[in-house]
């Protein structure tokens, strides 16, 4: 293939991905901003991530069967013509109900987006580089979204608020549809793969996952122990998955390889992805949260940390790329599981007066090791689930969706909940040691009531004033220990997580060293 059709197939895939990953990431960032467009409270406008994630999760486990039955080439045109509607939509949103149905539509046109990304890096590759630069650059593009989001949604809303946002999407969608005519992909040969069972095992498992993302996303909002729906959607989410994962066992062709699905190598692969979507929710959601909740920042004063976060993404994929193509993997695991570690232990010391400069150097750590943690693991999984057939690919998609799409929302919830819990924790343990009788404390309460001095003639108003503002300093404070908190344990799951991979080398090397002794003594015994 000529450079300059591999240049064009790679913007290809680059601009799939930011089109999906805009589309999903434009309307979660800025849900504080958009909820009075659409005339919504804090609670309600979280639907809107509930509703998207909610058919999204599931859909490329039906989609890769789909591909392979119906053709590419038709996948294609179907799929862009469908996010094409999806993104009009979104311009005629006007109320809180007509944005979760939108949204949820969009989930559902959006799924077949990053497949089409994914395979358009790969056609750019030569089949020896599919799997290691292919996988990289793929998965780059795949983290290039969300710093994007927040540097372009500052103007965006400014241009007109909701709409505005849509209204990028829907120039990407038609930036991207000729795409699909002048630049097709390598049409694999059709087969018949979509047997009896397979639909009804599918519906099941899209419910599980889809009521599984909702009470992931409404949990630490509308608190896990206090709305009784919780619990029954979760119900239903689990025996959902339990119903199709029994049918699955007992099927001659399942949709599912559940035999497969547990063996010990998919297991440590779906554990390594776990703990890299736990550790990398520090940087999507914690630091986001941080500065936009606590520290009461806006994205426009936010832009140099996220250019450096985008900078430093693009640098981790092209590493990963190098790496991978000279032959390193576990490596490169060790390496980024270092880099992220170190970056959130960085970020643990924060105080109510960090501020993002102080954040540039751990952040970028994250991302350059974000950059270089998902490729190998991906291209792992991927060749062991092409060696055994394509049947196998459902099973590895699922495994791949669980832990990056469910495992991401697992993140957010994870340290969202963490952050509530040691906020209240350490509000108690700081006014604890605020007492009216402490001669500090009553000078303290009393410059903060003189601000109101010139306003306020009672001195019983006044003095509730400067108490409540003592109050809002402590509460504060103690949501800045909390995010200290939530970077500290993402710190320590990255070093439990390089200690588990340690121990999962050294064991294989034994294995490896006690196989080739026993190799070496078999000839002699027989003589």
């Amino acid at each position: 293939m000529p450079w300059w059709k591999v240049l064009l197939y790679y913007f290809s895939a680059l601009l799939f991905a930011l089109t999906q990953g805009l589309g999903m990431n434009l309307a979660f960032a800025n849900l504080t901003q958009i909820q009075g467009s659409i005339a919504a409270t804090t609670t309600e406008a979280a639907w809107l991530s509930a509703a998207y994630m909610a058919p999204n999760v599931s859909l490329a486990i039906g989609l890769v069967k789909i591909r392979m039955q119906y053709g590419l080439r038709n996948f294609a045109e179907v799929s862009i013509i469908g996010f094409l509607i999806a993104s009009l939509l979104n311009l005629f949103v006007s109320d809180l109900q007509s944005a979760i149905v939108v949204r949820f539509l969009s989930g559902i046109a959006a799924a077949p987006l990053s497949t089409l990304a994914f395979l358009y890096m790969l056609e750019a590759m030569p089949p020896a580089k599919k799997m290691t630069i292919g996988v990289s650059l793929a998965m780059m593009n795949t983290a290039l979204a969300a710093p994007v989001t927040r540097l372009v949604s500052p103007t965006l809303l400014d241009f007109g608020e909701w709409r505005g946002l849509y209204t990028l999407e829907m120039a990407l969608v038609l930036m991207v549809m000729p795409i699909i005519y002048l630049l097709p992909l390598t049409p694999p040969p059709r087969m018949k793969v979509i047997v009896a069972g397979d639909v009804a095992v599918y519906l099941m498992i899209a419910v599980g996952f889809g009521c599984l993302a909702v009470v992931l996303s409404l949990g630490r909002v509308d608190w896990w122990l206090e709305a009784p729906w919780l619990g029954v959607v979760l119900s239903v989410s689990i025996v959902s998955l339990v119903s199709a994962t029994l049918i699955e066992l007992n099927r001659r062709t399942p949709l599912i390889d559940v035999h497969w699905l547990l063996t010990w190598p998919n297991i440590h692969l779906t554990g390594i992805l776990l703990v890299f979507r736990l550790i990398v929710a520090t940087q999507s959601y914690v630091v986001m949260s941080y500065y936009q909740s606590a520290a009461g920042l806006l994205y426009d004063q936010l832009a140099t940390l996220y250019w450096i976060i985008l900078v430093f993404s693009i640098a981790g994929g092209l590493a990963c790329a190098a790496l991978m193509n000279r032959g390193y993997t576990w490596q490169i695991h060790m390496a980024a599981l270092v880099m992220m570690a170190a970056s959130a232990f960085m970020d643990s010391n924060l105080t109510s007066m960090t501020r993002p400069e102080q954040m540039y150097l751990s952040q970028a750590l994250m991302a350059a090791g974000a950059g270089l943690f998902l490729p190998p693991s991906m291209a792992d999984g991927l060749k062991a689930a092409s060696a055994k057939g394509p049947h196998y690919l459902v099973t590895f998609f699922v495994i791949f969706l669980f832990t990056q799409s469910i495992g991401g929302l697992m993140g957010s919830a994870f340290f969202g909940t963490l952050i509530i819990i040691r906020e209240k924790f350490h509000s108690a343990a700081l006014v604890e040691h605020v007492l009216l009788t402490d001669p500090a404390v009553a000078q303290r309460v009393t410059q903060f009531a003189a601000t109101y001095g010139k306003v306020i003639g009672d001195s019983a108003i006044l003095k509730a004033e400067g108490l409540a503002l003592l109050g809002a300093r402590i509460t504060r404070e103690a949501n800045a220990l909390a995010y200290g908190d939530a970077f500290f344990v993402a710190g320590v799951i990255a070093l439990l997580a390089l200690a588990g991979q340690t121990l999962h080398l050294v064991v294989i090397a034994l294995k490896s060293h006690l196989s080739i002794h026993a190799a070496a003594v078999a000839p002699t015994l027989k003589e």
